[in-house]
């Protein structure tokens, strides 16, 4: 049975690749820090030897947005040096590769969604650290497909709902801040969504679509939008819901900027892949089912 070499396998989408569902014929196969730390070139290398994946996915990497602005040399070794390693692995053995980027490799002064060919201008050193993954992907690996995304959440790792769900059980009232505008969207569904990518790169390689695109959920909402339907949601599960009050960005102030708007536009993605965007309030209520307690019946 042939094989997909998932990098970042612990983390909060990597767990989620490993329990999605491939094409049949397919195992996955998962690579955590311990056995395969993409900022080690060689220790890459000698993962893809030993598994001879057809595709590999890289989930690793060094999300702590505030904490970049303080351990630059990690959040660069990880997702700038980490992301060329396994570029230049992939085309030494000739394997496609899937790597996750992010959102934050945009400055948010932009009205609308952004397009794939829209200019990155990153505001802090998680966004520039992933911009110059992306840009060592593209110099060194003809056969990658970048999917960046955004606002992630889910079961497992740490993401703004079960920070809500904490906090809201701790507190009555919370100060939300509400004019950062994005697209939250949950890590099962980029899991399905890499999966659908593979599947269409394996059958037809030579026909695939490769470049960069953009996965993110609908509609686009707020930090204070969100927080809103998670609690709402919630409440309806037997779950704390407090007191929410709107703030500004300036009235939050964290050590890494943030954008604006973040909003990815995902019909270049649809177009090539047919893969439509995360439904996020739909995906809210699967992931609270989990988190908190299917809905409670009248």
């Amino acid at each position: 049975m042939s094989a997909i070499l998932v990098f970042g396998a612990t983390g909060q989408i990597g767990r989620e690749l490993i329990a999605q569902s491939w094409p049949d014929g397919l195992r996955v196969i998962g690579a955590d820090r311990a056995s395969a730390d993409i900022t080690d070139r060689g220790a890459v290398g000698r993962a893809l030897a030993r598994m001879r994946p057809l595709l590999a996915v890289n989930a690793a990497a060094f999300t702590a947005v505030d904490q970049a602005e303080v351990d630059t040399a990690r959040a660069w070794a990880v997702n700038r040096d980490g992301a060329a390693n396994l570029a230049e692995a992939c085309a030494a053995q000739g394997v496609p590769l899937i790597h996750l980027s992010t959102d934050y490799v945009f400055d948010g002064a932009k009205a609308g969604p952004y397009t794939e060919d829209d200019p990155v201008a990153p505001l802090g050193v998680y966004g520039a650290s992933k911009a110059a993954g992306e840009a060592a992907i593209r110099t060194r690996l003809a056969r990658h497909v970048i999917l960046r995304t955004a606002w992630v959440f889910g079961v497992h790792g740490t993401n703004f709902v079960k920070t809500m769900l904490r906090l809201g059980a701790e507190r009555p009232a919370l100060r939300i801040v509400a004019d950062q505008h994005g697209c939250p969207t949950e890590a099962a569904d980029i899991a399905r969504a890499v999966a659908t990518i593979a599947g269409a790169v394996l059958r037809a390689p030579a026909a695939a679509p490769f470049g960069t695109f953009h996965y993110a959920g609908a509609p686009p909402t707020t930090w204070h939008g969100f927080a809103e339907a998670i609690f709402q949601r919630a409440a309806a599960r037997g779950s704390k819901s407090p007191t929410l009050t709107a703030i500004t960005t300036a009235e939050y102030p964290t050590p890494a900027r943030r954008p604006a708007n973040s909003m990815l536009d995902g019909a270049k993605l649809q177009r090539a892949y047919g893969v439509a965007p995360c439904d996020w309030p739909r995906a809210l209520d699967r992931v609270l089912d989990r988190l908190v307690g299917a809905t409670a019946t009248p």
